[in-house]
């Protein structure tokens, strides 16, 4: 067989992934301050790219001269991030003003009036304070210690061994935020170099600090140190209180496993009385904290600013798309009269046309992202208008495919639009996210949504007897006489998900 070479012309599609595509993709997905940040970005390191705003006048001039700014301009549009080679040509060719001329026209006392010698600032500033004036409230600002920070002040306010620092503080790095150490003996031991006895020393010096029950490593251990601590501040005459605390210690003790399984009717046998006369001691043993460092948890707010606001006008839902805050971009005049101009070096032209295309292009990226979001909000209101009309029990089960088919997009396109999106409708704020849920077959025909069913359980275990509380069984029987065919154990799955506990721990023995 002869060998040849042959020339075949072949026409295939592929998608390919150009930068452009990249960002428009990225930007689809982003939250609002992600977005916010990102557009910073851009400007700073984009000459062509500026904020919308008034146009300064000395831009509505000649478009074939382009002028150097005055000494103290503060048009932002000049501060550009660019190529210092292409820069520098530019600068070159513009006319150069008499640097004796422009130092002239400066009012240096004005300027460095701060910073001589014989000046006296005439307002707040770095250079001097006024005694009158006093710390402001907002300058004093401060943060509440968390768990690690008011141990390490106890440690280092008491009479320590100086020996046993480096091991309190591991053991004090070792602990998770509800005050449970996670570090095992010879871990501790490899980690610090202590003997057996030191870190017996340690763990006794750590067990003592404020709150009760830290450096424990189970439960049991952190409700007795806490028994120990309130029968140590008992009164001398509370006898009562002090006999209840010795049982409660005694069956935290000696019955641990009774007691973490509810076997009351054991537990009272051990103690010769009646499961009603258990109910003291148990209520002791309630009131213990189960996570020591609780109180300590900095829990921070997250201020939420929705992506789309619903509005109800005239019976007709009105969808506006939040951009406050957001900066308006537009193309910077400066530099567009420049490229309009024919005697500009080669290399800066290319460099401002490409820039110019990075500019368009973002520019289109935004407008392309919020009429995609505007596409997604209008179709999840026409999906969902019996929720915003009457409530939870109206929502329609519904999945992205749905919402993918209605606007002619892809389900991957919904899934980066609703992600991190929020939507301020008149029932409450909502995750976009919120709306797309699975559904479950109704004997009425349809489909009825799992955030519906799941309120149905919720309502019957509120108006259920804590003497006799529904289980899970009892709760398939009576939704499947509503028509809601369920499994018992879609149930449990529904109820854990709303950590709601099972019958036998809801159930009221006193």
């Amino acid at each position: 067989m002869a060998l040849e070479q042959k020339l075949n012309l072949r026409l295939s599609q592929r998608l390919v992934m150009t930068p452009s595509l990249q960002q428009a993709i990225k930007l689809l997905q982003l939250s609002r301050l992600e977005l916010s940040e990102t557009l910073t970005e851009e400007i700073l390191e984009n000459p062509m790219l500026d904020v919308d705003g008034p146009i300064d006048e000395n831009e509505g001039g000649d478009k074939d001269r382009v002028s150097e700014p005055e000494v103290g301009s503060d048009d932002r549009s000049l501060a550009v991030e660019a190529d210092p080679a292409v820069v520098s040509e530019v600068v070159e060719d513009q006319p150069k003003d008499d640097p004796t001329d422009a130092y002239e026209q400066i009012d240096v006392e004005a300027f460095f009036s701060d910073y001589l010698a014989d000046s006296r600032p005439e307002g707040p500033s770095m250079a001097g304070r006024d005694p009158e004036i006093g710390n402001s409230l907002e300058n004093t600002l401060s943060e509440s210690p968390g768990l690690y920070e008011h141990l390490e002040w106890q440690i280092h306010m008491m009479d320590c061994p100086i020996d046993l620092l480096p091991v309190c503080e591991f053991l004090l790095g070792n602990l998770d935020e509800d005050g449970f150490l996670r570090a095992s003996d010879d871990e501790i031991i490899q980690g610090t170099g202590a003997t057996p006895v030191q870190l017996a020393n340690t763990l006794s010096i750590i067990q003592s600090l404020d709150p009760a029950g830290v450096g424990t490593r189970s439960l049991q251990p952190c409700f007795l140190i806490q028994l120990d601590r309130l029968q140590g501040e008992i009164e001398d005459d509370d006898c009562d209180g002090g006999e209840l605390l010795a049982l409660a210690r005694v069956l935290t003790e000696d019955h641990w496993d009774d007691l973490l399984h509810q076997r009351w009717s054991s537990i009272a046998g051990v103690f010769e009385c009646t499961v009603p006369e258990l109910k003291p001691v148990l209520e002791i043993i309630n009131r213990l904290e189960t996570r020591p460092g609780r109180r300590f948890q900095q829990s921070r707010n997250a201020f939420i600013e929705p992506d789309v606001t619903l509005k109800k006008v005239n019976g007709d839902y009105v969808i506006t798309l939040n951009d406050d805050g957001m900066p308006k971009l537009r193309l910077n005049h400066r530099y567009s009269r420049m490229l309009e101009g024919s005697t500009l070096d080669p290399k800066v032209s290319a460099y401002l046309k490409e820039r110019m295309r990075s500019a368009m292009w973002l520019m289109k990226s935004i407008d392309q992202r919020q009429r995609t979001i505007y596409k997604v909000a209008n179709s999840i209101v026409s999906f969902q208008k019996g929720f915003l009309d009457d409530g939870i029990e109206y929502l329609k089960p519904m999945v992205l495919r749905q919402v993918a088919e209605d606007i002619g997009m892809h389900e991957s396109t919904i899934s980066r639009v609703v992600s991190n999106k929020y939507m301020d409708t008149p029932r409450g704020l909502f995750p976009m996210k919120f709306f797309f849920h699975s559904g479950v077959d109704s004997a009425r025909g349809g489909a009825v949504s799992s955030l519906v069913v799941k309120e149905k359980i919720k309502k019957m275990i509120e108006a259920e007897d804590e003497n006799k509380p529904l289980s899970d069984s009892k709760i398939m029987k009576m939704l499947q006489r509503e028509g809601i065919r369920l499994a018992r154990r879609t149930v449990a799955k529904y109820r854990e998900e709303m950590k709601i506990a099972s019958s036998d721990k809801r159930k009221n023995l006193f």
